[in-house]
């Protein structure tokens, strides 16, 4: 399958052409499990409110941490959040995987 782009965001939309929008966690995992493991994700970490159950939706954090759990690499990632300590969980959790799995080869 050709690779393809993933653009993880609540509101805005990805400059450039071939990226994939996706608006929560749910369409995250199912984008994924569907189309297999992007070429690249774009994170955004606040997600917005759910506001059928009234809560807060689950982050790009959230999002990141299924691809750990999940043993699933990503080595071409950026994060375009607005929340800087957010932003830097995210590069944090996907940066120290990446090392831990280079470590095992």
């Amino acid at each position: 399958m050709q690779g393809y782009k993933l653009y993880l965001d609540d509101i805005r939309t990805p400059k450039g052409e071939g990226w994939q929008v996706v608006r929560s966690f749910d369409e995250f995992v199912a984008t994924i499990n569907q189309r297999g493991l992007p070429q690249e994700i774009s994170f955004d970490h606040d997600l917005g409110w759910d506001d059928e159950h009234d809560c807060e939706m689950k982050s790009g954090y959230d999002c990141a941490k299924w691809l750990v759990e999940n043993d699933l690499v990503i080595e071409n990632f950026n994060v375009h959040s607005a929340n800087p300590v957010g932003a830097e969980n995210i590069k944090r959790l996907l940066q120290n995987f990446l090392k831990f799995k280079k470590g095992l080869q």
